[in-house]
């Protein structure tokens, strides 16, 4: 005996350009996607920057309630954020920051219909990713020479 046939099917059942018949997925996996290609890495990293982001927002606020708190709950915030790591933390939040703003504004290029071209997307991935690098070291001095004078 044959069991019914299945109304999703339908959407399963494809035609390659050559006309032949495919079964296709219902829709794209982890399995259509290529790590090592720069387009797809880079919007991976552009959500993950964004869970990081909104992670370091919990360690924001929790630094601005303690320092509205008083001394006791400020000094044990403190205590944290410039232990070893805290500053690893506060590290990758501000390389997360960086990333994801620039990401976001590569974004907004192409909503305005620029950059689709594949040697633009490459150079404009590479410049995000070496951006990213220095403005977050370029941060970091610029903190540090701040806290020291």
């Amino acid at each position: 005996m044959k069991s019914p046939l299945d109304a999703r099917d339908a959407t399963m059942v494809g035609r390659r350009t050559d006309g032949t018949v495919i079964r296709r997925p219902l829709s794209p996996h982890l399995q259509v996607y290529d790590m090592m290609q720069i387009t797809s890495a880079l919007s991976i990293g552009h959500r993950i920057s964004g869970v990081v982001w909104s992670v370091g927002l919990v360690f924001f606020v929790w630094w601005l309630v303690a320092a509205a708190s008083g001394e006791a709950a400020f000094e044990r915030a403190q205590w944290f954020l410039s232990s070893f790591l805290g500053v690893i933390v506060l590290f990758g939040m501000t390389a997360a920051v960086w990333y994801h703003t620039l990401a976001g504004l590569r974004h907004l290029a192409w909503d305005a219909g620029y950059g689709f071209d594949i040697p633009t997307v490459y150079k404009t991935g590479k410049a995000l990713l070496v951006a990213t690098a220095g403005l977050t070291v370029l941060t970091w001095i610029i903190g540090l020479i701040a806290w020291l004078a």
